[in-house]
């Protein structure tokens, strides 16, 4: 599997990951998925909207056409709205950016959060002194950002305060420098936590490893 980060950025985040957590004493993962679901029922939203376009049309066509129709025509127009149909279909399996078109903005963050949150468990994030674990995951699918605080850090990352970081990330990811968008979260959180309302622990918890 093609990986997003290069050896060269891996390197570069590792060294940003151990400074930040050095200041905050918080334990700190990256982490980025291709897509939070599989989103099945997008290729049959394209499809309906392909054959009702299509349906609109051939009627229309009909009305100004009033007299020939026979059969060749309608058989005609039903493979007409057919293959539309399975045409944009079709492009929702080739081209992500039409595929997110028939995916709403509530169900991209809530598909997204919920894959952090299962992320956060089965690492064990949780798993650290004070309970102050970090996970910040980019969702490239679904073009969302999702920070999850521990309950140790949580009174510090407010969600005014993670939503102005994640506002930060998003510009980078917009011009698709996952690298750069990673850098800002990581200073967006020493921002917010430095300095860290406790010495905490010194020992290293989590693994600096990019989860992909």
């Amino acid at each position: 599997m093609k990986h997003i980060f290069s050896d060269l950025d891996r390197a570069r985040l590792d060294k940003l990951i151990s400074e930040s957590e050095l200041k905050t004493k918080a334990q700190i993962v990256l982490a980025t998925v291709k897509r939070s679901d599989s989103y099945a029922e997008l290729p049959w939203k394209a499809f309906a909207m392909g054959a009702s376009l299509a349906g609109l049309t051939v009627f229309v066509i009909h009305l100004v056409l009033l007299g020939w129709i026979y059969d060749t025509v309608i058989l005609f127009s039903i493979l007409t709205i057919f293959a539309c149909g399975a045409l944009l279909a079709a492009l929702t399996l080739l081209f992500p950016g039409f595929a997110r078109f028939f995916l709403s903005r509530n169900r991209r963050e809530t598909e997204s959060l919920q894959y952090a949150e299962a992320l956060f468990l089965s690492r064990e994030l949780f798993d650290t002194e004070s309970r102050r674990g970090i996970l910040i995951l980019v969702s490239q699918f679904e073009r969302q950002v999702v920070i999850l605080p521990d309950k140790g850090v949580r009174d510090r990352l407010t969600a005014d305060v993670l939503k102005n970081i994640i506002s930060k990330m998003t510009k980078a990811l917009k011009q698709k420098n996952m690298k750069d968008a990673m850098e800002t979260g990581l200073n967006g959180l020493v921002e917010a936590l430095c300095p860290p309302l406790d010495t905490g622990p010194d020992k290293k918890e989590l693994a600096n490893e990019i989860i992909e």
